[in-house]
């Protein structure tokens, strides 16, 4: 993996450089947080992704201690689809 200079303006980066700056940017959306990131996930209200917490189809994605709730998205959504069948 080739170290990439922080202060290179970016219309100097090859394509390659591009994608791996951006991967870095997809490692950091992996996990939602608590209902609204439930809710953020698919686009519904607060109330929907608690019932849809509480059904537990997405148990698998999801990783609770007391209130403090963890989702990873890309389970979380493949759980929803595989359902969805």
């Amino acid at each position: 993996m080739k170290k990439i200079d922080l202060k290179t303006p970016i219309c100097f980066l090859t394509v390659e450089e591009l994608l791996q700056v951006s991967k870095g940017f997809n490692a950091e959306n992996k996990y939602e947080f608590g209902l609204k990131g439930l809710a953020k996930i698919f686009g519904c209200s607060l109330s929907k992704a608690s019932d849809m917490k509480a059904s537990g189809i997405l148990k698998d994605a999801i990783i609770q201690n007391g209130q403090i709730i963890i989702i990873d998205r890309e389970k979380a959504i493949e759980l929803f689809r595989k359902d969805a069948k």
